[in-house]
């Protein structure tokens, strides 16, 4: 089957540098919340919980409206939706600089923000990325794509505590919700309409239903451990990225190492989201999955058994970095290898909701267990359990391509 494109190498180009630009504020807006906590409970006479339940539903929120955004991606085409949640975000932002109680935070922080990121991150971005490119430059696509919006997370760290020395964590909310709504026109780079159109075809054919390519992944097993291995992902990252900062000023490191600390997940982010997206051309995605699992659950034990310094914890940041959105390109690629890229965004977003699951307990968990206990140990334990229990799920996933009597209505992988 013909594989529809949008332009030659100067327009994937483009399209890979406007997505990744946009996916990177976004996510680098949603990295840098752990900045938030101490000031914001602490000025408003808040709870660490009460903060986590507002991070923690936004998690929630964006995992469950992923599949519905996705949807629209695929039926209507992918530079509406990014551009609407690119207006959504600054409205979520702005107001979330005004809250002054817990639940103006959870409605502005939870729910706006939540479907503000189903519309610019992953689903939309490499759904729409993965339709633009061919297919044997798809890995390479969603690996710069990742790299871009990686080194945006980078850059949001030391803009983001620079904002707050010199205007306030309100001000500097603010200024990151005009940020991410001055980038909605490079939305435009990522019109994918062509991609989802019918095919050429000298004899006519019956093309498959969003309904019937549903029921077709929900069937398969390989779908199901997918989703349940993102579980893990989104546990450990959320926590990690929410309740570190404040993880390290309770162990008695500085402020600034904290800052470092994610300064330095997000740069080597970029390099390890661009190496996990290219190693998906050479070898097998699954495996490369259970590797990065096993990987950061033995950095983690590393990082929690050992002393904590300063020089502990760069080298952490630093390992956890390379392996922190890898997972992403491959899932996305992976589903893209089974089921073909018509309905990658929908599908995406189906898997998603059980890393937005795992995000969801890993803020609120972590929050709860610290106001009970004072101490994050159980959930650094369950962070390293979860790893290893993911990288068993992925091994024997079935990646070959689905056979079937339909064609999706646009292009198969």
């Amino acid at each position: 089957m013909r594989h529809a494109s949008k332009g030659g190498p100067g327009n994937i180009l483009w399209a890979v540098i406007c997505g990744g630009s946009i996916m990177g504020a976004a996510l680098g807006a949603r990295h840098v919340q752990g900045l938030f906590l101490v000031p914001m409970t602490l000025d408003r006479g808040w709870s660490r919980e009460s903060f986590g339940v507002a991070i923690a539903l936004q998690n929630l929120v964006w995992g469950v409206a992923q599949p519905f955004t996705g949807m629209l991606a695929d039926r209507f085409g992918s530079v509406r939706v990014i551009a609407l949640g690119t207006l959504l975000y600054l409205v979520g932002l702005v107001l979330m600089s005004l809250s002054v109680t817990p639940t103006q935070l959870t409605l502005s922080a939870g729910l706006l923000i939540g479907v503000a990121l189903s519309c610019t991150a992953f689903g939309t971005v490499y759904g729409a990325i993965s339709r633009i490119a061919e297919p044997s430059r798809r890995s390479w696509a969603l690996g710069i794509t990742g790299a871009v919006g990686g080194l945006g997370q980078f850059v949001m760290v030391p803009v983001t505590q620079g904002l707050q020395h010199w205007l306030g964590w309100a001000a500097a909310l603010v200024v990151l919700g005009l940020a991410i709504g001055l980038l909605g026109p490079l939305a435009l780079a990522l019109d994918d309409r062509a991609s989802t159109s019918s095919p050429a075809s000298a004899a006519p054919v019956r093309v498959q239903s969003i309904r019937e390519a549903v029921q077709e992944a929900l069937q398969h097993p390989g779908f199901w451990l997918l989703n349940a291995g993102f579980v893990a992902c989104g546990f450990q990252l959320a926590f990690i990225g929410t309740h570190l900062p404040a993880y390290l000023l309770g162990r008695g490191l500085r402020a600034s190492d904290a800052v470092a600390g994610l300064a330095i997940i997000a740069l080597a982010n970029t390099v390890g989201t661009f190496a996990c997206g290219y190693l998906g051309d050479f070898y097998r995605r699954k495996y490369l999955l259970s590797g990065i699992y096993l990987a950061r659950s033995t950095a983690m034990a590393a990082f929690f058994l050992l002393p904590l310094s300063a020089a502990s914890l760069y080298v952490f940041c630093a390992v956890m970095g390379l392996l922190w959105l890898g997972t992403v390109p491959l899932t996305s690629g992976l589903i893209a290898q089974v089921f073909g890229v018509r309905y990658i965004a929908t599908l995406f977003g189906l898997v998603f909701f059980g890393h937005q699951v795992g995000s969801f307990l890993g803020v609120w968990l972590a929050a709860h267990v610290f106001d009970v206990t004072k101490s994050y140990d159980l959930i650094w334990v369950g962070s390293i359990a979860l790893g290893l229990l993911a990288a068993a799920l992925h091994w024997p996933i079935d990646d070959r391509q689905v056979a079937r009597g339909v064609v999706p209505a646009g292009v198969m992988a």
